[in-house]
């Protein structure tokens, strides 16, 4: 196996770093979690009102650093047998016909004109994801996340410690969040793209609000998110793809990590079964049930997302409410992070929570339910 990465590693990436439960049992056996803290609080504000923090003697989520979290995924895959190139920028995919000897009809190049022949290939490489074009991903919804890292002094960082904060935005379906990692906070906030300047003006009046306007972020930057539409291919001929490059994430929360860890382990299994697969008939029976793994869990999981963010982007202080005053809400809640069960689980055993999200769905959403 040979994992290709056009960075030098470690390499920063816009992202929380919030390791819920589904993502820590994604992850390979005996891994341990770099966690820079164990949030067991959660403060929920609308747009910087209605502040009210909620407890869990268990601890929800873990934060990591996303370098060191990369990182220790990378040395994972070498330990299991992988081979690591960096610098290594895929140009594009092409894919040939059966009388290539080897069954290796697959054609990786690089960008600096060299070729890679292989039996199968899994694309990984981000929401802009090049093998994602090559398969054909469609996206319906884009959003703009931007975040600075920003180191705090010794009692800032105790006001923090093992509290993060998530405050329900000013822009339809928005949000930020406060993640504490030791000596530094990442705060970020994420919307709809389309009208970034909003967007920076959220994140600047949420940073100032917070009274961390003075300190000097060591890292800010900005990311797109996509997540796809329920018919978006993953995959062609002997092509995956998982995680961002297939549009894999939770719509409402934007939470990726434990869909690219999950879709990934998905990927390898199919992976291995392309490889074997002795002809271009197998090879297409591989793919589709991949395609149907991912579509049955992740996929039933991201159709509760959309309706969830439907919801919420319509009557956010409902929302808000009922998070910060409702138990059964905030149980749902841990349950999720904690890995205990899914959105989508709890829409399918609780009666109750279907019918409070249909109660929350603007109309037309619940004249076409997805």
């Amino acid at each position: 196996m040979l994992l290709l990465e056009k960075s030098e590693l470690p390499r920063y990436k816009t992202c929380g770093g919030g390791i819920i439960g589904p993502s820590r049992d994604a992850l390979p056996p005996g891994f341990e979690l770099p966690l820079r803290d164990r949030v067991h609080a959660v403060t929920f504000s609308l747009n910087g009102r209605m502040t009210r923090t909620r407890r869990s003697r268990r601890m929800l989520f873990g934060l990591v650093n996303r370098p060191e979290f990369d990182q220790g995924l990378v040395e994972a895959a070498v330990r299991a047998g992988a081979e690591v190139r960096t610098g290594a920028a895929v140009s594009r995919v092409e894919q040939h016909g059966p009388a290539v000897p080897d069954r290796r009809t697959v054609a990786v190049v690089l960008a600096g004109g060299e070729t890679l022949l292989t039996r199968a290939v899994v694309g990984a490489d981000g929401s802009a994801s090049r093998i994602g074009a090559h398969v054909g991903v469609r996206v319906e919804q884009v959003d703009l996340g931007l975040e600075a890292e920003i180191p705090v002094p010794p009692e800032v960082a105790a006001d923090w410690s093992g509290r993060v904060l998530i405050d329900w935005g000013p822009m339809p379906g928005s949000y930020g969040w406060v993640f504490p990692k030791g000596d530094t906070l990442t705060v970020g906030v994420i919307s709809a793209r389309g009208d970034g300047a909003a967007t920076k003006r959220y994140l600047e009046d949420f940073t100032g609000r917070l009274g961390l306007a003075g300190f000097e972020p060591a890292i800010s930057s900005g990311h797109l998110t996509r997540c796809r539409t329920e018919d978006s291919p993953l995959s062609r001929g002997r092509v995956l793809v998982c995680g961002d490059a297939a549009g894999l994430l939770e719509p409402l929360t934007r939470e990726g990590i434990s869909f690219a860890l999950r879709s990934g382990r998905l990927a390898g299994q199919w992976a291995v079964r392309l490889a074997e697969a002795p002809d271009a008939v197998d090879a297409r029976r591989q793919a589709l049930n991949y395609t149907f793994a991912i579509k049955s869990g992740l996929g039933v999981e991201m159709g509760v997302g959309r309706r969830m963010l439907a919801a919420f982007a319509s009557r956010p202080r409902l929302m808000h409410t009922a998070m910060i005053g409702f138990r059964p809400v905030w149980s749902a809640f841990t349950q999720i992070t904690q890995g205990s069960s899914t959105l989508a689980g709890i829409m399918r055993t609780s009666p109750a929570a279907r019918r409070a999200l249909a109660a929350l769905e603007p109309q037309e959403q619940q004249q076409n339910p997805s």
